[in-house]
């Protein structure tokens, strides 16, 4: 077996540094978006905002186009995304139903 050439070990480590940066930013994200469900439960608003989201996907497909990014996949990614933050609300709505109803006992 070959050794591998200095320039693939070069752009692997750019990919890997940038993995890292990715994940980074999606834990700030979601400390954030953990924020904005406690919020919500505690003001009684739904979990989900399908005018915003829709929003965030038009801007995020702008965006991805202008960065050279296939829209398509930016959609896909970011309706992942939203999909796991409206289920962490829905969580944190539920768990704030469930500590109202023991303190109302």
């Amino acid at each position: 077996m070959s050794e591998t050439p200095p320039e693939l070990l070069r752009l692997r480590q750019s990919i890997d540094n940038i993995d890292a940066a990715l994940i980074h930013l999606l834990a700030e994200r979601f400390k954030a978006t953990q924020s904005v469900g406690v919020l919500k439960a505690r003001m009684d608003l739904p979990p989900a905002d399908p005018a915003r989201e829709e929003r965030q996907i038009a801007r995020l497909r702008d965006l991805a186009d202008t960065a050279g990014l296939d829209p398509v996949f930016a959609e896909k990614f970011l309706t992942f995304v939203i999909a796991e933050v409206i289920h962490h609300h829905e969580q944190i709505a539920h768990q704030q139903a469930a500590d109202e109803q023991g303190e109302t006992r």
